[in-house]
């Protein structure tokens, strides 16, 4: 049973597609077919249910993931093992994070002191799949909002993040400091695609309302979401972090004082997974930068 085949395994578990854990794998979709046929045969059980071109992993496969997946977490912490005897302390850090503007400048600030260190950077989606991530070993930290939920992940809260509506700075609002929701309910709004979070967390508002945002544009990035608003083409929302970098002379933020828009910002990672000296120190450090950031929003806001 070779290494290699678990992990084509343990990807096409993830996936449940075929096509879709090929192409992460970089391999044939007849390849990837007949690794997993092999490892079935060795097994003795077949892993995954097939209906046509779609396959679900059955319980032997879910029996079997559990182990697969214990395995190379273990291999992976005895693998920082031995770099931090080995004194190789500058490592590697695996991270989640939310779209946020301020992750050039966390990473930036960090690596001032730390320059050998190299990271890998995922962009989340949904919590689903980076408890996953976390679970697995797959990433290290994630930085992410509440609520995480779920047995053997721990986590510490770094800031409260305000959710804000932006308008353009001509708009008739603009010379308010607070909105309600309901009044803006009517407006033509400026909003991320469905999956990111702050629009799952957003759409979640008005449901409280019990209404419906009127969403004329849906953007992938947040600063193209500025952008829009910037240009009068409609409104949206933002966070504390967020609104720090937009441009007052052409967008204008208002607190949101029914229903209250904030979040939890939260630090979170495996517990009892071994962790790199970098890892480590990593993570004081984001709690120290989410500190001073959070005093500076104060200053601001």
């Amino acid at each position: 049973m070779e290494l290699l085949h678990l992990k084509y395994f343990q990807t096409l578990a993830r996936h449940e597609h075929v096509t879709r854990a090929a192409k992460e794998l970089s391999i044939a979709q007849p390849a990837l077919s007949q690794i997993i046929a092999k490892l079935e045969a060795e097994i003795g059980v077949p892993l995954f249910d097939r209906q046509g071109r779609r396959i679900r992993l059955n319980r032997f496969g879910q029996a079997f993931l559990r182990h697969v997946e214990e395995m190379f977490s273990s291999l992976q912490n005895g693998l920082q093992k031995v770099a931090d005897l080995a004194g190789l302390e500058q490592g590697h850090i695996s991270l989640a994070v939310l779209p946020f503007q301020i992750l050039a400048d966390l990473l930036k600030a960090y690596r001032l002191n730390h320059p050998a260190v190299r990271f890998r950077v995922h962009q989340q989606r949904t919590p689903q799949a980076i408890v996953h991530q976390l679970q697995t070993g797959e990433i290290d930290l994630c930085i992410t909002s509440l609520p995480i939920e779920e047995e053997g992940i721990e986590w510490i809260p770094l800031m409260e993040d305000e959710i804000f509506l932006i308008v353009p700075a001509d708009h008739a609002l603009a010379t308010r400091t607070s909105v309600t929701l309901t009044e803006v309910a009517h407006e033509t709004f400026i909003s991320l695609k469905s999956g990111h979070m702050l629009r799952d967390l957003t759409d979640g508002y008005f449901q409280q309302i019990g209404a419906k945002p009127n969403i004329d544009f849906e953007i992938d990035e947040p600063s193209s979401v500025r952008s829009l608003v910037s240009a009068g083409l409609g409104i949206s929302f933002s966070t504390t972090i967020g609104v720090q970098h937009v441009d007052r002379s052409t967008i204008t933020p208002l607190h949101i004082t029914d229903p209250e828009c904030r979040r939890t910002i939260v630090l979170a990672w495996k517990a009892g997974r071994y962790y790199s000296l970098a890892s480590q120190k990593f993570r004081q450090f984001v709690i120290d930068y989410f500190a001073r950031l959070a005093s500076d929003a104060d200053r601001l806001l």
